[in-house]
């Protein structure tokens, strides 16, 4: 569902919580730039459109996989992407993902794909 409001209640640190084919219709960068510029820590949802989820490791931010339906609006969420759980604090629950593909890790942990290319000076991803 579309929240009007949501850009000028978004604070740096929160979580964006989806439900099925998040992103879909987004295939350009823009989308997750905006969202990691925004400061929104990860974005959790159900299912990802294929090129939303890519962009969004691209650019470096955290896009999971996951059971959103017992997440609700002003939750605390903390995320371990090593592990692979997101701790819902306000309810003292557990929920588990499959850890990403070392490659995507990789990229993630070193700020995106660009990042990822300077340091590395290439596209190597083990």
């Amino acid at each position: 569902d579309a929240r009007p409001e949501f850009p000028l209640q978004v604070k740096p640190g929160d979580f964006i919580v989806g439900g099925k084919n998040f992103g879909q219709g987004s295939s350009r960068e823009h989308a997750p730039t905006i969202i990691k510029l925004r400061g929104v820590s990860a974005v959790v949802a159900k299912s990802f459109a294929r090129i939303f989820f890519r962009n969004c490791i691209n650019v470096g931010l955290p896009a999971v996989i996951i059971d959103t339906d017992k997440i609700n609006d002003g939750d605390e969420l903390e995320l371990d992407l090593t592990s692979g759980t997101l701790q819902n604090l306000t309810k003292n629950e557990a929920y588990t993902f499959p850890p990403l593909p070392k490659a995507m890790a990789n990229i993630l942990s070193d700020g995106g794909l660009v990042e990822h290319i300077k340091m590395h000076g290439d596209f190597k991803l083990d």
